[in-house]
């Protein structure tokens, strides 16, 4: 039943890829793995096997794979990616000694993939469950983990119907586990190999705030009057949000908005232009001329996001009205407060910020009205809130050295 799943994922994949570039990529980057495994891969090195979905999955699992080209120079990395998104971003990443797309989960490319790439250490992050990867490399005997993974009682392995699935959990050698429900959802089903490491995306926004890039435009931007600005960094924004944070700034002169959309094609920045009522000024094209008038700076590129927010005072980050929100993280430890929508109910963090008073939910334009006016009445209040996230990241630092320390024997 797996394999027919597999097959018809990928036939849906192939129809798309006729009329979506994404999905015209993926297929395209398959379909060089092999080839690339036999060119580079050194039959006399060490490999360990690092695999992400997409970008965000390869930001937490990087501070683990920074870590062992560190302290392991015998091994060398393999990493794979599922999406474009994580791909394009990442094919020249220097901590990688090969980055390649992983083709789909079919028996022969799972056999293949081995064969050529010998690992012997395989390394998934979150939320990866490759059936026919993964018993593949229980057969071969090839230790396999799975870092800052989150389980719910919600997901197939742990349904009814979801049994023979189920099977897959056992081809891991450890899990590393973001909180205690997810050891105890696992312990329930007679899993038992299981630390609670905690989430190394801790580790690396914190990693990024002490590495992030200078921006002396955006910086100048943020406090180009003698009074400190009330600046709302807007990240990883979509439609909706968009919808419901802009009219309240095109009705507060005293607030300034860096907005960085998560999608920067030119007819997505226009609609984003066309909804402001005040000047604005694309990051691409601005000048200290258009400084002076704009009240909004639009990041219409990418890799920008993370080393941003440190200018603002407050941070919306989108996703919220859609399938969940973006990386809070990245904005929290910088000190400030972080608002969002809705549906973060698949994220751990989120909850516990709201619990301490270092995130806020709105759930209408309506809310995210009243949260900034309180703001605007008592700004103490949002020195405070900050405090509360930036809090809350450093005492959650330290799951990698964790994940490192079991893997390795430390």
């Amino acid at each position: 039943m797996y394999d027919i799943v597999i097959a018809f994922y990928a036939f849906v994949v192939r129809i798309a890829s006729l009329f979506n570039n994404k999905a015209k990529k993926m297929l395209a980057g398959q379909g060089k793995t092999f080839s690339v495994l036999e060119k580079s891969i050194d039959p006399q090195a060490r490999y360990i096997w690092f695999h992400a979905a997409s970008l965000g999955e390869f930001e937490q699992g990087r501070p683990l794979i920074e870590k062992i080209k560190e302290e392991n120079l015998e091994y060398k990395i393999l990493l794979t990616f599922f999406s474009p998104s994580g791909y394009e971003i990442n094919k020249n990443y220097s901590g990688a000694d090969i980055v390649c797309y992983l083709p789909f989960d079919f028996r022969t490319n799972a056999h293949k993939f081995l064969d050529l790439a010998k690992p012997e250490i395989a390394v998934f992050i979150k939320y990866e469950f490759w059936m026919n990867y993964l018993n593949q490399l229980k057969n071969r005997n090839i230790p396999t983990y799975i870092i800052s993974a989150i389980f719910r009682p919600t997901q197939i392995f742990f349904r009814w119907y979801g049994y023979r699935y189920r099977d897959v959990l056992n081809d891991f050698s450890w899990f590393f586990v973001q909180d205690e429900n997810s050891l105890k959802l696992l312990k329930r089903f007679n899993l038992h190999n299981i630390t609670i490491s905690g989430d190394t995306r801790f580790d690396r926004v914190y990693q990024i705030s002490k590495q992030g890039k200078e921006l002396p435009f955006v910086e100048k931007f943020s406090n180009q009057k003698e009074e400190k600005q009330f600046v709302l960094i807007a990240g990883s924004t979509w439609d909706k949000d968009e919808e419901i944070l802009i009219p309240y700034f095109n009705q507060h002169p005293e607030i300034k908005l860096i907005i960085a959309p998560h999608e920067t094609e030119k007819s997505r920045i226009l609609e984003l232009q066309n909804r402001l009522k005040r000047p604005s000024m694309l990051y691409s094209r601005a000048n200290e001329k258009e400084m002076e008038k704009a009240g909004c700076l639009i990041i219409d590129c990418i890799g920008l996001l993370s080393s941003i927010y440190r200018y603002g005072a407050i941070a919306y980050i989108g996703g919220g009205f859609g399938a969940g929100i973006h990386n809070i993280l990245e904005a929290a430890v910088y000190g400030i407060p972080v608002v969002f929508g809705p549906n973060y109910d698949k994220f751990k963090e989120a909850k516990e910020l709201i619990t301490i008073g270092g995130a806020f939910s709105i759930s209408d334009e309506a809310d995210f009205s009243t949260q900034m006016d309180n703001w605007l009445i008592a700004p103490e209040n949002i020195q405070s809130a900050g405090e509360q996230a930036k809090n809350y990241v450093f005492d959650n630092l330290g799951a990698t050295q964790k994940i490192y320390e079991k893997i390795f024997h430390i």
